[in-house]
């Protein structure tokens, strides 16, 4: 069980720290079932401690890689290492390489001064997944000019250079191991006879088959007064390679060779110098001694990397908040997340809880669906509704392995990095601006057709951005809009057209009501009822389903009454009042009219219409 904390820091797979300075601190950490092999050479001819005769460098060496074909390449990092103050550009395999970092360090001789030592870094994981196994040859590190205009290098038989290839690989057959690389540059001899470093950012599960390894240049074999190297206070060695009062002596642990001269490339088992629960490791450099003449003697031992490679067997649990959806008037937050298990040796278990607090107050729970695996991600989302009262401006926290009450249920890589926020503005409602209201002239049964863009003359409008709907509820989804605005008839008399016109990141609401009148019926002159389908019947417009109630009474030119029609009887020129002639067709001819509407607005219409055939 632990504490969750609203802490932003997320620890992920291979993250890079800046070199800005050149005390051994961690540089990259992988978390898998990785490990690490090296290769390396030196370009010495001999130890130079022993050998005197010679001042300057071999032009090239060479080591061979026999990696495993199951071993999948994640990393691989060029080591290069000598006197003077740095060569920054070499060759591997005829492959130019140009350093990434140079760290530098010196030693303060009574007699020849500063002598300046250098280490220089490159990133080689693309040449070596490229080149694959085989033999690697080191060449172009040219330090003649400092072995040449300063003496005391070789005076002092610290004239030296070499390198060395890291490769993390991975391997499903491993355990799963935390391994953390350290480097920078670091330095003892007779004037700083101990060096102690701490690493930090490891976490010891289980302490078996736990190993360290560095690479250190200048060490000679035949100068260990006072030499050792400790592990938490417990001085290790690997016998009979590396002796316990001589572990800077030329050699190469992964080729169990004692002549990489004047420099170390070795490999220590460590399961009894660690503990479970260890945070960090401290590391202890000594030098110098009583020699066999009485007299004081100090190797001179630089520090260049160091690695180690743990087992730990837990998940890390991140969360990332990738976006959110507000609506206008709408307190609900549709929040998408990613839950990330990246910087991890065991899988995320599924139903890992995830809380989601407003200023300290859950508004929301939700949880893994799946187990994640080691680098993976599993992303979903949660509808989170936000108390009525809230503030529009909020802040949104989403904190993984979180059971509701800041609470984690799972044990992990690191506590401090379950935590992820967002800003989010909560979109207010506008207010509804009402528009004048358009009139239009009955087109029978309380109906008519609308150009509903006529109520819009006083606002400023792209049509592009605005929709008309029946309801609020529907302009509130933006769905069922109105599709012809232009040709719009009515459902209702009167009926409210609502307007909504995107204005980012809400809109804007207008309302305006369509209203019906019956306006005046328009009456022909003539017509011809000879059945041509044309013009056939008395036509006036506006008048039918309209005027429902409405008297037509027609009268021949001796003001005899020859027709009587309403809303169900038009005129279609036949007789159907009067003695005789009924259902028959009235002569050629003018004839009257009296059009009673019955509506109190209209007064009865009097008039002429002409017949002919």
């Amino acid at each position: 069980m632990k504490r969750a904390h609203y802490i932003l820091c997320f620890l992920l797979f291979g993250f890079a720290i800046s070199l800005s300075a050149q005390d051994i601190s961690l540089f990259q950490q992988f978390n898998g079932r990785y490990d690490y092999t090296a290769i390396g050479n030196t370009l010495n001819p001999a130890e130079n401690n022993i050998n005197q005769d010679y001042c300057i460098l071999l032009e090239s060496s060479s080591a061979n890689l026999t990696l495993n074909p199951s071993n999948q390449i994640i990393k691989a990092y060029l080591y290069w290492a000598g006197s003077g103050s740095g060569d920054t550009e070499v060759s591997l395999n005829n492959i130019p390489i140009t350093s990434e970092d140079t760290y530098t360090v010196f030693f303060d001789d009574p007699f020849y001064g500063a002598l300046d030592y250098f280490s220089c870094y490159a990133d080689i994981t693309d040449l070596v997944l490229n080149q694959g196994n085989g033999n690697y040859t080191f060449s172009d590190m040219d330090i003649s000019s400092f072995l040449s205009t300063s003496p005391g290098y070789c005076a002092r038989r610290t004239n030296f250079g070499g390198w060395s290839i890291y490769i993390i690989y991975q391997n499903n057959s491993l355990p799963l191991n935390q391994i953390n690389l350290y480097q920078g540059l670091e330095i003892i001899n007779r004037n700083v006879q101990e060096k102690e470093i701490t690493l930090s950012n490891i976490d010891v599960i289980d302490n078996e088959g736990a190993k360290i390894g560095f690479l250190a240049w200048e060490g000679d074999n035949s100068l260990n007064y006072g030499e050792s190297l400790s592990i938490n206070d417990n001085i290790i060695s690997n016998p009979p390679l590396n002796l316990a009062d001589n572990a800077f002596n030329g050699t190469n642990t992964f080729t169990n060779s004692n002549t990489f001269y004047n420099a170390d490339l070795d490999v220590y088992d460590i399961e009894n110098n660690i503990n479970i629960g260890d945070t960090s490791v401290s590391i202890k450099l000594t030098t110098g001694g009583i020699n066999e003449n009485g007299g004081f003697s100090a190797d001179l031992i630089i520090l260049n990397n160091i690695i180690t490679v743990l087992n730990s067997q837990l998940p890390d649990a991140t969360i990332e908040i990738n976006d959110y959806n507000v609506y206008c008037g709408d307190n609900g937050i549709e929040l998408f997340y990613t839950v990330n298990n990246f910087n991890s040796t065991d899988i995320l278990p599924a139903n890992t809880p995830i809380a989601f607090y407003l200023d300290g107050i859950l508004i929301g729970q939700s949880q893994t669906t799946n187990a994640i695996n080691i680098g993976e991600s599993e992303s979903n989302s949660i509808i989170l509704t936000v108390p009525e009262n809230a503030n529009p401006d909020i802040t949104i926290v989403a904190i993984v392995d979180d059971d509701g009450t800041m609470n984690g249920l799972i044990t992990e890589t690191n506590e401090n990095n379950n935590t992820s926020a967002v800003d989010v503005e909560l979109l207010i409602v506008p207010d509804i601006i009402t528009l004048p209201s358009l009139n239009a002239c009955n087109e029978g049964f309380e109906t008519s057709t609308y150009n509903l863009f006529d109520a819009l003359e006083s606002i400023n409008y792209d049509e592009e951005n605005l929709s008309f709907y029946r309801s609020l509820e529907d302009l509130g989804a933006a769905s069922n809009p109105i599709l012809i605005p232009t040709s719009y008839s009515n459902y209702l008399n009167p009926e409210t057209v609502y307007v909504r016109v995107e204005s980012p990141p809400c809109y804007e609401i207008y309302q305006f009501q369509l209203t019906i009148e019956n306006c005046p019926p328009y009456v022909p002159n003539g017509f011809s009822p000879n059945d041509d389908s044309y013009n056939d019947w008395f036509n006036i417009q506006g008048l039918y389903n309209i005027f429902t109630a409405h008297k037509l009474t027609i009268y021949n030119r001796y003001g005899d009454i020859i027709f009587e029609g309403s809303n169900e009887k038009p005129w279609f020129g036949k007789i159907n009042k009067g003695l005789t002639n009924h259902g028959k067709r009235v002569p050629v001819g003018t004839y009257y009219y009296i059009l009673n509407l019955n509506d109190s607005n209209y007064r009865p219409m009097v008039g002429w219409v002409y017949v002919n055939y």
